[in-house]
């Protein structure tokens, strides 16, 4: 190898060299730079009641420029489950302009009925419906990453953000009409909303995408119930 081409690859490998040692001293310096005294507690707070819901201080104080008596006492106490104690930690309060609604308002910052996944993460597993008949799957994972949708497309329009909420407001209604007529309005008030074959195939044609039946819901449960012949369990 002649002189000038052992320069270059010389050249080349110092160069590299003072690369990786500035990304790893930055990297460094990075770690470092997070103080839990001024910014707050570094791991998120997660909520979990009456919904999973995660927040995190850094965004607040170290990216945004907050201080912590921005939020504390006034707005949050300081005191580890104090808001849960309150009971009032819900949608309705962040309208009223309390806890996250006192900044999260559509113009201090982003409106808290907007941008769920900002602090809301959608339940990995399958939703299972039994009422009013059993049963019905219901995904996440293919409206918001297939089908690209975001939370508040259907909540809280469609669907109230509380688990067992259908099931609790249609108990009354069963028996008032016909079933056919009541499962019908059903489909339309809820997954018809989409699921017309204009937005979305429609709730008349692929019936068992979503209905799973008793025989799917016993799978899922762990295996399939008990055959039962008159009154007694067939062993």
């Amino acid at each position: 190898m002649n002189t000038n081409k052992a320069s270059t690859v010389s050249l080349l490998a110092l160069t590299a060299f003072l690369a990786a040692s500035l990304l790893l001293a930055n990297t460094s310096m990075a770690e470092e730079a997070y103080d839990a005294d001024q910014f707050g507690p570094e791991e998120p707070i997660v909520w979990t009641t009456p919904t999973k819901a995660t927040f995190t201080h850094k965004t607040h104080t170290m990216d945004a420029g907050l201080a912590c008596d921005a939020c504390h006492d006034e707005i949050f106490a300081m005191e580890q489950g104090a808001t849960e104690k309150e009971g009032d930690f819900t949608m309705t309060s962040f309208k009223a302009g309390k806890y996250c609604g006192t900044c999260h308002d559509g113009n201090t910052a982003f409106d808290a009925a907007s941008q769920c996944g900002s602090c809301h993460s959608a339940p990995e597993t399958p939703i299972i419906f039994t009422y009013p008949v059993k049963a019905v799957s219901f995904e996440h994972s293919i409206h918001l990453n297939k089908g690209g949708l975001a939370c508040e497309t259907c909540h809280k329009d469609v669907f109230a953000m509380k688990k067992g909420a259908i099931e609790e407001a249609e108990q009354s209604n069963t028996g008032s009409e016909n079933k056919r007529e009541y499962l019908e309005k059903l489909h339309n008030k809820y997954c018809g909303t989409c699921h017309d074959s204009s937005k979305a195939f429609g709730y008349l044609t692929r019936c068992t995408v979503c209905h799973i039946g008793v025989k799917g819901y016993d799978s899922l449960q762990g295996g399939e119930q008990k055959n039962k012949e008159h009154g007694e369990s067939k062993h």
